[in-house]
């Protein structure tokens, strides 16, 4: 599904070259699910930012679903992120404007599907993440765990190949991050591929790989090895 190669990026200003990620291989297979660990500033992000087409990689091959992306159109990158990746954030990133509903179907109207599609679709990802009972609520309305579940129902109601979350627990408590990996692990379970950075030990051992990030190096870690934050 995903495959780098010699991937590295680097930003370049008139005086200096910061080299944010040195040149690393990976394949993510479909239906894995990863952790990416490391200290902050390591280049987790930039890493998920390149995953998810929001950020262009400086040198090597990154391809998915066997199509290289150098080659693809912002029209193209912008069709991908819709239509085969979901993403979670640690601030959620819901419109506080709009109520549970209408949050989960804005992504959904780009796509052009028609209503009843849509409905069909919010309905069946808030009732996986527990709050179709809600639908009607703001998100100003719900406790953080709550309102991380209506972002990971907007993120699968658009049925991605893969969901990309940065750090999906990091404003939650214990309990609720617990609940919030339950669901992420029932997601890939059913098939979709999760990449989730996170600082978390615990959780990012509960992924089936581990790949750990230090100084824009990448490291992978076997099963039985224990992750370094």
């Amino acid at each position: 599904m995903l495959k780098m190669k010699s991937l590295s990026k680097a930003f370049v200003t008139d005086a200096i070259k910061t080299q944010a990620l040195h040149p690393f291989d990976l394949t993510i297979e479909q239906g894995e699910f990863v952790s990416i660990i490391g200290p902050s500033g390591s280049g987790k992000t930039t890493f998920l930012n390149i995953a998810g087409l929001l950020e262009e990689h400086s040198d090597g091959l990154y391809e998915l679903d066997g199509q290289n992306v150098a080659q693809f159109t912002d029209k193209k990158k912008s069709a991908y992120r819709n239509e085969k990746i979901g993403f979670v954030f640690q601030s959620f990133n819901l419109i506080p404007e709009l109520n549970l509903y209408d949050n989960v179907d804005m992504p959904l109207r780009y796509r052009k599907f028609n209503r009843d599609e849509r409905h069909k679709r919010i309905m069946q990802a808030l009732e996986q993440v527990g709050l179709a009972g809600r639908k009607s609520h703001y998100p100003t309305q719900l406790s953080g765990g709550q309102q991380q579940r209506v972002a990971i129902a907007r993120a699968i109601a658009g049925t991605p190949s893969v969901i990309l979350a940065d750090e999906p627990t990091g404003n939650l408590d214990s309990k609720m991050a617990e609940g919030i990996m339950s669901l992420l692990k029932d997601i890939n379970a059913a098939g979709t591929s999760i990449i989730m950075v996170t600082h978390d030990n615990e959780q990012a051992a509960q992924a089936n790989r581990i790949v750990q990030i230090k100084d824009g190096h990448l490291s992978e870690y076997t099963h039985n090895k224990k992750a370094i934050a």
